[in-house]
C-alpha cells in the first residue's frame, strides 16, 4: 500500500495520535476539547497525500523541500497556514508548533511501516512524505511568526497609547508641587518626579516610534521652516541642565534654514548627543556641528572614546541594539532604540545617516536635503 492511501486508509489513528501529542503542549493545550487540539491536522493529512499521489518533477521536489512549493489557486490560506494562525491566537509558541510536526512525522512513518513492513515503494514515498512535511511546516511558520508580530506589535500601540494619559497626569502634578515652593523636601521630591517622567515619557515615545516603524507606517514628520542652529542650541541647552557634569560645544557654519519637522530633529540630535555622553569620554567634550551648503546641512556629533568595533559600526543602527559599556548614569534606563529611531527620522527627510570610528574619535553624520 502505497503512503498517500495509506494515510487517507488510516485518518483516524493518525488524528488520535496528533490530538494525543498537542494535548501535552502546556499551557496553551490545557483547556482545549478534542476538535481545537485537531484543528486543521485532517486537511493538513489530505493536502500531504493529495501531494504525494501527484507526478512532480525533481524541480519541484526540490522547491517543496525548501518551503517554495506554489500555493493552490483559488486557496488563500493553506490548510498549514489556518492551522499555525489558529495555534498562535491559542497561545501556543513556535516550538510547540513544530513540535506537532515532528510528531506527526513520525507517527505517520512509524504506523505505516508497522503495517506493511517492507515495501517497494518506502523510500520514494518517505522523500515524498518528508518534503511535503518540509513544506507545511514552511507555510505554517511564516504565518505563525507574522500573526504573533502583528499582536506584539499591536499590544505596543496599544499600551503606548494608554500610558500617555497617567504619566501626563504624574508630571501636572509633579509640577504643581513643584511650583508651591513647600519647602526643600518637597521640591526636591517634586523634581525627581519630573525627571522621572521625563525619562519615562523619552521611553514611551521611543517605543511608540519604534511600533510605527515596524508596522511599516514609517515615523511621522510635520515640516515647516525651521531654523535648525535655534532649535539645536534650544535642545542642547535642555540636555546641559539634565547632564551639568558634561560639556557640550555647537558651532554652526553657513546657512543652516530649511523645511524640516523641528520637533523631530531636536529628537534626532537629542538622540546622538546622549549617545555620545553615555558611550564618550567623561573628561572630554561632545561636539556638535551644523554645517549648511547650497542643497543640504550635515549635522555632525563628535566624541572621543574608546574606538567602536567594525562589527558593531555595521548594526550600530539597528534597533534594540546597546554598545558594550555603559559609563553614563543613565544607561540602565535605555531600550537600545535612540540610534534606531535617529535613522527614521532621517530617513523620513529623505537624508542619510552614518557612522565612523576610530581610536581618535567616533562621529556620527547626518545628512538632510534642504527642504523646500
Amino acid at each position: 500500500m502505497r503512503l498517500a492511501d495509506f494515510i487517507l486508509g488510516h485518518m483516524e489513528a493518525i488524528l488520535s495520535r496528533w490530538e494525543a501529542f498537542a494535548g501535552t503542549l502546556l499551557p496553551a493545550a490545557a483547556d482545549m476539547r478534542s476538535r481545537a487540539l485537531r484543528d486543521h491536522a485532517r486537511q493538513i493529512l489530505e493536502a500531504v497525500a493529495k501531494d504525494l499521489s501527484t507526478p512532480q518533477t525533481r524541480d519541484d521536489q526540490i522547491e517543496k523541500s525548501l518551503g517554495q512549493s506554489p500555493k493552490p489557486a483559488n486557496a488563500p490560506e493553506t490548510a498549514a497556514q489556518t492551522h499555525a494562525l489558529l495555534r498562535a491566537r491559542s497561545g501556543f509558541d513556535i516550538n510547540q508548533l513544530v513540535a506537532e510536526y515532528r510528531a506527526l512525522r513520525a507517527s505517520v512513518l512509524r504506523l505505516w511501516m508497522d503495517e506493511l513492513g517492507p515495501d517497494v515503494h518506502r523510500v520514494d514515498d518517505i522523500i515524498r512524505f518528508n518534503e511535503s512535511i518540509d513544506q507545511a511546516i514552511a507555510e505554517s511558520i511564516r504565518f505563525f511568526s507574522t500573526q504573533i508580530d502583528l499582536a506584539r506589535n499591536l499590544l505596543l500601540g496599544m499600551l503606548g497609547h494608554d500610558m500617555r494619559s497617567p504619566l501626563q497626569t504624574i508630571q501636572i502634578t509633579a509640577s504643581y508641587l513643584q511650583a508651591l515652593n513647600a519647602g526643600e523636601k518637597v521640591s526636591g521630591a517634586a523634581f525627581r518626579l519630573i525627571r522621572s517622567g521625563a525619562r519615562m515619557q523619552a521611553l514611551l515615545d521611543d517605543m511608540v516610534d519604534f511600533n510605527r516603524t515596524r508596522l511599516g507606517l514609517g515615523m511621522n514628520v510635520a515640516p515647516t521652516s525651521i531654523d535648525l542652529v535655534q532649535l539645536f542650541a534650544d535642545e542642547l541647552d535642555q540636555l546641559r541642565v539634565v547632564h551639568p557634569d558634561r560639556q557640550v560645544d555647537l558651532d554652526a557654519i553657513g546657512n543652516c534654514t530649511g523645511v524640516w519637522d523641528g520637533r523631530r530633529l531636536q529628537q534626532l540630535l537629542g538622540n546622538l548627543v546622549l549617545n555620545a555622553i553615555k558611550y564618550g569620554a567623561q573628561d572630554a567634550p561632545v561636539r556638535v556641528t551644523v554645517t549648511g551648503s547650497d542643497t543640504e546641512v550635515l549635522l555632525e556629533v563628535r566624541n572621543v572614546g574608546t574606538a567602536i568595533d567594525r562589527s558593531t559600526l555595521d548594526r550600530v543602527f539597528d534597533p534594540l541594539q546597546r554598545g558594550p559599556s555603559h559609563q553614563g548614569r543613565d544607561s540602565d534606563s535605555s531600550l537600545g532604540l535612540g540610534l534606531y529611531i535617529a535613522r527614521e527620522i532621517t530617513k523620513a527627510h529623505g537624508g542619510e545617516i552614518d557612522a565612523r570610528s576610530d581610536e581618535t574619535e567616533t562621529v556620527f553624520s547626518v545628512h538632510l536635503p534642504r527642504g523646500k
